[in-house]
């Protein structure tokens, strides 16, 4: 689903990201971009063979590659990535005709979390524990009620207005973190936020006979989420990125399991593939979201993400009969700009020597 991410030069003086939505600053942690290294990178793919024993074309085909620019790699894998999160957008709202957004959710935790496992059993018992556990339910409940949001609006909304409203979460990050932890804004940065909400506020078309309540929650999806995110940077001070990632996911499980039993329809042949697909599309995509950004530079191949509108509407037009309207249009565009400009700022103060 959707992104926000600043980037900070480590002391290999390599681009590493923060953010995205709690998940994905997980899942760039080391013990997984470890285990989904770039070839590119001076570390080996687990598991890889050694040059010497692949095929000729496999040789010609890996060294094309690896001869391209940083930025362009980066650029071709957030772009399958975003594929992958539209797809997993398309299986909601596939599924979400039968299924209630708790149990889809079940199934995302759930799944993500045997997924994960084998990270989890490598850190062991005493890595996994905390002294923070309040801001961890705190955090963990704002990510699950948006989690379900997201889910809701996706399925009752045309794709291509519910991915633009959940792009307005870098747009609600910035205020929040103002009010929450005192970070300091530029004016510029202020600027953009203010076009963002003129965006919100033309696609919830408020001089409309009525504001649609689904598009509300989709906002207010993307404020939990901006919330959560801001919370991510303070646990962070303390907490590594899979420990959070561990209690987002136990937290989930726990959460939706009584719901999701209370309301469970019985899934039937292909829907327990799709099912499953939603944690394994959305494990996916953030895998190519960790190599954009491990052989790529932010400020250049962040902005690429937001080529998932087109898809969305292209997926909604093609498969759901969905004819984005003009307010569409004018509110994603200001909604995309803003938040573009706010995620190439991040990267340029993320970018400075401490």
């Amino acid at each position: 689903m959707g992104v926000k991410r600043s980037s900070q030069t480590n002391r290999t003086g390599k681009t590493a990201i923060k953010g995205h939505d709690g998940i994905l600053s997980a899942v760039v942690s080391k013990n997984i971009i470890r285990h989904y290294q770039d070839p590119s990178s001076s570390l080996p793919l687990s598991g890889a063979l050694p040059i010497e024993t692949r095929t000729t074309k496999t040789s010609r085909l890996t060294g094309a590659w690896l001869r391209l620019p940083g930025n362009i790699r980066g650029i071709i894998w957030l772009s399958i990535g975003s594929i992958l999160f539209s797809a997993t957008d398309v299986v909601v709202k596939f599924l979400g005709q039968k299924f209630d957004p708790l149990q889809l959710a079940l199934f995302r935790y759930g799944i993500g979390m045997i997924i994960l496992m084998p990270v989890f059993l490598r850190m062991g018992v005493e890595e996994l524990k905390t002294d923070r556990i309040g801001l961890h339910i705190i955090r963990m409940s704002l990510a699950m009620v948006a989690q379900v949001g997201i889910f809701v609006t996706v399925i009752h909304l045309p794709l291509a207005d519910a991915t633009a409203l959940f792009f307005s979460k870098p747009i609600f990050t910035t205020v929040i973190a103002v009010v929450a932890i005192s970070e300091v804004v530029s004016g510029r940065r202020w600027t953009a936020t203010i076009i963002g909400f003129f965006g919100v506020v033309i696609m919830l078309r408020p001089g409309a006979d009525s504001i649609n309540p689904i598009a509300l929650i989709g906002v207010g999806s993307a404020f939990a989420f901006a919330a959560a995110n801001v919370l991510i940077r303070v646990l962070a001070r303390t907490e590594p990125p899979n420990r959070i990632l561990f209690y987002y996911h136990v937290g989930g499980i726990l959460v939706f399991t009584g719901p999701a039993i209370w309301l469970w329809q019985m899934p039937v042949g292909i829907e327990w593939v799709l099912l499953i697909a939603i944690a394994v599309l959305t494990t996916a995509g953030m895998t190519c979201f960790v190599r954009a950004f491990s052989v790529g530079e932010a400020n250049a191949v962040g902005p690429i993400e937001y080529v998932r509108l087109i898809y969305a509407a292209l997926f909604g037009y093609f498969l759901f009969g969905e004819i984005p309207s003009v307010w569409t249009g004018v509110g994603a565009a200001l909604i995309v700009a803003s938040a573009i400009y706010i995620a190439r700022e991040e990267a340029k103060k993320g970018a400075k020597p401490a």
